[in-house]
Parts: C-alpha cells; structure tokens; sequence
C-alpha cells in the first residue's frame, strides 16, 4: 500500500531574498528576450500530436496483428507513447503550464491520460499539492510514502526482505501504474485518502467523468482488443501482454521521476511545531536532482523531467524552456554558493541502488 497520512500543516519560511530575485529576474529576461511565454509553443504542440499518431498507429497495429510476437511489440510499444503523453503532456497540463488557463489544461490532461488508464485529476492533487509541495517529508510525501515493501525513509518499518530492496524495486516501481489505475484512483475518488478534498471534480460529476475515463480505458486497452484477437491469439495473451506493458512503462516512469528524490538520499519528519527550517527553493536542492540522459536527445522526448530539479523550481514553465532555466539555475547556484551539479544516468542509478542498499539495511537502535 502507498498511504500518507498528513497531519499537521506546514509552513516554510522565505528563501534569501537575493536567491529568490536572481531566480525571477533571468527567468523573466528569458521570455522578454524571446518575446515567448512560459507555455508550449506550436513544436511542443507537434511533438504532443506525433505521439498521439505514434500511439494510434501502434494500436491499429497492435489489433491487426497475426502473429503474437507483432502483437506483444506493437502493444508494448503503445503503452510507452502512452507513457511518453504523460510525461509530455499530463505532466506540464497538471501545472497549468501546457497552455493558459486551467480548465483547458484539465482538459487536456484528462484526453492524454485515457491511453495509460490514470485519473488526471487524482494524480494532479497527489503530484502537485503533495509530491511538490512536501518533497521527501515523512508523511506528507504520497511518493515516498511508507508501502510496506521499500523502506524510503529511516522512519519507515524495516522488515528483514529489505535488504534485497535494491534487487527488487524493479518489481515495486513496475507495480506502481497498475496499483494507481485500479486501486488508488478509486480510493481518492471514494474519499479515502487526504486526496479526495482537493479534487476539482467532486460528487455525481466527478463520478461521471472518472467512470468515463476508466471505462474508455479499459474497452481501448483489454475489451477490444479481447474481442477481436482472443480467437487469433489468445486472450492470456492479450491480458499477460497488457500486464507487462503497464509494468514497463511504469518502471520508467518511476525509475526517471521518483528515482531522481532517491538519489538525493535527503529526507525528514515534519517538525512538531509545522514550521520547517528552510525555505522551498532551498529544500528543493536538497531533494532533487538535474541529470543528462545519452544520447542527450532522449531529454526532449522524455519531456524534460531529466531536469528535475529545475522542474521543481520552475514548475508552471513547460518543460521545453528547461534547458535554458537549467543553465540559469547552474550559473545562480555558483553565485550564491548552492551545491548544484547535472548527474549521468550512470550517477543517476548509482546514486539510487545506494541510496536503496542503505535503506535496506536494519535500522540503528537509536534511529528515531
């Protein structure tokens, strides 16, 4: 189980004036330069329609296919476009930074999150309000939260499995998306979880538009394709093959997102009095990472949550100014004497199994 559980509201006192204004100063001069605004513009709106081709033309194929092995690859590769539209396009929508005004966003994340099955508004309020708002905080985290198979915290319970976490976890993050779409979305939607009062849809029309969202899902993913191919191929081949696409796709996800707060090996409690000791930029750098995929293009399809750092500091930007926020990041932190570095995918998933070794070790006596 993911479950957080937060109690108290916390407060975070104001970041150094001159880091604050040094961040807001070169950004705005980023725009005015370029007379752009902080939103996609119409390559980013291209690359968004390519992969919904890309995912389309993969589905066709995937129902047209003879042979299972044309099938499993044309179903795999159309669940990673599907991840792809997330990362590119639910991802900025869900901060209001794919295109002005939120309810066209919501709109839009809504459409783009249909082929990977998740409810857009669920994972808005998890990602944005919590995820973003207490990175890496005990209980306040959805992301970090206590599961009950990796420890993430050295809060959280040890059990003696942990110490092969570092093993498994590919397992654990490929669970991820499956465990969301069919169990935590429901929770949210049904009023289980600190969630569900900040859902922008509530009540009979909030039902009606998350019932939609998950049946269309499940009749473009599994019912169609059951009806047409279970004959042809099998229907465990169809249901074993959505499996594994889900578990795929979701490993990405996670390793390349949640992977990034691992690497920083930095987390806390939430202090008693609600007030935490440092400001939101300057925890930001504690929790987060930038990294540079190889090649270094991979960045651009991958929607910019490579620099992940710099998503969390520029959050409503959309993604495709990253590259130049990140420059700006990398020239202020030298200034203002910040530790800021851009890691590898080797450092990158180093960082993580050691990170992931060290929590899977038997906790300390004195461990609080």
């Amino acid at each position: 189980m993911n479950l957080f559980n937060p109690q108290t509201r916390l407060t975070f006192p104001a970041d150094d004036p001159a880091l604050v204004n040094a961040l807001q100063i070169q950004s705005r001069a980023l725009l005015t330069a370029h007379n752009d605004r902080r939103y996609a513009d119409r390559w980013a709106i291209f690359k968004a329609m390519v992969l919904v081709v890309a995912w389309l033309s993969c589905y066709l194929i995937a129902l047209g296919a003879q042979a299972k092995w044309v099938f499993a690859l044309a179903y795999l590769a159309m669940m990673l476009f599907a991840m792809l539209l997330a990362v590119n396009v639910v991802h900025d929508a869900s901060h209001n930074a794919f295109v002005r005004g939120k309810r066209a966003n919501a709109r839009l994340s809504f459409l783009a999150a249909l082929p990977l099955g998740l409810d857009a508004d669920s994972w808005r309020v998890r990602h944005v309000r919590f995820h973003h708002g207490f990175t890496n905080i005990e209980c306040y985290d959805p992301d970090t939260a206590e599961n009950g198979l990796l420890r993430q915290t050295p809060w959280q319970r040890w059990r003696p499995f942990m110490r092969a976490q570092r093993f498994y976890w590919p397992l654990v993050a490929g669970l991820t998306f499956p465990w969301y779409i069919w169990v935590v979305d429901w929770l949210d939607r049904c009023g289980l979880t600190p969630v569900t009062p900040h859902l922008a849809r509530r009540g009979a029309a909030g039902w009606s538009r998350f019932l939609v969202s998950k049946a269309v899902h499940l009749i473009l993913t599994l019912a169609l394709p059951l009806w047409l191919l279970a004959d042809r191929l099998g229907g465990l081949t169809v249901l074993g093959t959505y499996v594994v696409s889900q578990l795929i796709a979701s490993l990405i996800f996670v390793m390349l997102i949640i992977g990034t707060h691992w690497a920083k090996g930095y987390s806390q409690l939430p202090p008693s009095t609600g007030r935490m000791t440092q400001g939101r930029i300057a925890h930001t750098f504690a929790t987060t990472f930038d990294w540079r995929p190889t090649p270094a293009w991979l960045g651009y399809w991958l929607g910019g949550i490579n620099l992940h750092l710099t998503h969390h500091l520029f959050p409503h930007w959309h993604h495709r100014h990253y590259p130049a926020l990140c420059s700006i990041i990398a020239d202020i932190a030298q200034q203002q004497g910040m530790d800021y570095s851009v890691l590898t995918l080797r450092d990158l998933l180093s960082l993580q199994q050691h990170f992931l070794r060290k929590m899977g070790q038997p906790p300390e006596r004195d461990t609080p």
